[in-house]
């Protein structure tokens, strides 16, 4: 607890979801009802990105709930319905973009962080159709302030023309970290979205030591308005105006140790 309570305020850490079984017994106290993981996790970590609503609508009465279990301080991120990205012509996705807002999202209140809207593989970039597709994404919903970040994971996208397009409608590109996904660590928006996917099962923490330093040397980089040097970009950085929110989730990897790995690195930028 004391961890998450000195955390910058800048710089979110989290995994994504909080109902994973190995979990149990490992990061959730032995005993802990499960109904009360949400309260645990979010007591611990300072970010959580919800995963279900890639795949599917939840209830307006669930965000509420997510909303009134959690602390005052703490944000979640979206993935955004697959229904929008996983087509043929993005221009077309308005009307499922709208129904993914009318969805009860916005139950979230200022809890509401960035919405990921998550690409396949396969997915290429066609500059005139992604750029269609940006413009179809709203700036607020309901009086709520909406941030956007695409995570694309195809290597057409690593080209200085889709940087260009990011940086035009202020949209963050996810950044992969220790994953086979292209990296593309360009900062296009005024805040951070990155993925680190590198965990293991020998290691305690998910991370070694000087790996979680690294991390956390990054986050504090971006937090700063600044580019880390050491990670990949597809176009010359642009000089930063001040600070950054940064959205940092340990995914994937070794998923049991992911908890560990965000706590390690709550505590390291402290």
């Amino acid at each position: 607890m004391a961890a998450k309570q000195k955390a910058s305020a800048k710089i979110r850490i989290g995994v994504g979801g909080w109902t994973y079984e190995p979990w149990r017994g490992a990061f959730y106290p032995k005993g802990l009802v499960q109904k009360r993981e949400l309260e645990y996790a979010s007591a611990n970590l300072t970010s959580i990105e919800i995963n279900g609503t890639y795949y599917g609508s939840q209830k307006p009465e669930s965000f509420a709930k997510w909303h009134d279990e959690t602390p005052d301080d703490f944000v979640f991120s979206l993935k955004a319905t697959r229904y929008a990205t996983n087509r043929r012509i993005l221009a077309e996705a308005g009307p499922t973009i709208e129904r993914f807002f009318k969805s009860g999202v916005t139950k979230l209140k200022a809890k509401l962080g960035p919405i990921n809207w998550q690409f396949a593989t396969t997915k290429r970039f066609v500059p005139d159709d992604f750029a269609a597709f940006l413009k179809l994404l709203p700036k607020s919903v309901e009086g709520l302030a909406i941030r956007h970040a695409v995570e694309v994971r195809n290597d057409s996208f690593r080209t200085p023309e889709f940087i260009a397009l990011a940086r035009e409608h202020g949209v963050a590109v996810v950044i992969a970290g220790d994953s086979e996904y292209p990296q593309i660590a360009d900062v296009t928006a005024p805040f951070v979205y990155a993925r680190i996917m590198g965990t293991t099962d020998g290691e305690p923490a998910g991370y070694s030591s000087s790996a979680l330093d690294l991390w956390a040397k990054r986050a504090k980089t971006w937090a700063a308005g600044g580019s880390p040097p050491d990670l990949e970009t597809a176009a010359p950085p642009q000089p930063g105006e001040g600070g950054r929110e940064v959205f940092l989730y340990v995914i994937s990897g070794a998923k049991e140790r992911n908890p560990a790995a965000a706590m390690a690195l709550i505590e390291r930028v402290s």
